[in-house]
């Protein structure tokens, strides 16, 4: 039995170290070889691609949902209510939410477009949105800084839009999954 503290410890080190000899080589992306000084198996690639992805759909959807989400709740609609424009009753904390919400919104929809990547049709079909997403980084500022325009909103749900459809062209249906607050960097 193990009664002194430094025994219980010295013992779960122990177990901890022999876990991890069977573990870490399982999660590795690189070949190595197991504890019985055999070759591990090779991940098997599920896609074509030259740049596989593991889950490419699945981390796509999730991306562009969470962009979607976060364009729906904190600029679409307090846009849509014009609480963007002059005068208008929380215009300073809309914009401020709206600014932190594209910041983040482009952040996850490069981060889908990168999935996608993984996938061979779906990195064919959002390819040609590349540049429509790069072009949006430029709204945070704008919106930062109170300068954005209706044009420049209608831009970003457009380019959402088209983000979605490519998806959904591929069998990944893109819904808006709103993230808290404290995900966008709102508190």
């Amino acid at each position: 039995m193990l009664t002194s503290p430094k025994l219980r410890q010295q013992a779960l080190a122990g177990t901890l170290l022999g876990a991890m000899m069977f573990v870490l080589p399982a999660c590795s992306s690189t070949p190595s070889h197991n504890a019985a000084g055999g070759s591990a198996a090779q991940p098997v690639a599920a896609t074509s691609s030259p740049n596989p992805v593991k889950l490419a759909k699945t981390k796509f959807i999730a991306n562009a949902s969470l962009a979607a989400g976060a364009t729906y709740q904190w600029i679409y609609k307090p846009f849509k209510a014009g609480t963007f424009k002059k005068g208008a009753k929380g215009r300073t904390a809309a914009f401020i939410k709206a600014g932190l919400a594209g910041t983040f919104a482009y952040n996850r929809l490069k981060a889908a477009i990168n999935d996608a990547k993984g996938d061979p049709l779906l990195s064919k079909a959002v390819a040609p949105l590349t540049g429509s997403v790069d072009g949006l980084k430029a709204l945070a500022a704008k919106m930062k800084s109170g300068k954005a325009s209706d044009a420049d909103f209608n831009q970003f749900n457009n380019t959402l839009n088209s983000v979605k459809s490519a998806g959904a062209g591929q069998g990944a249906t893109v819904t808006n999954n709103v993230p808290s607050p404290s995900q966008i960097g709102a508190r």
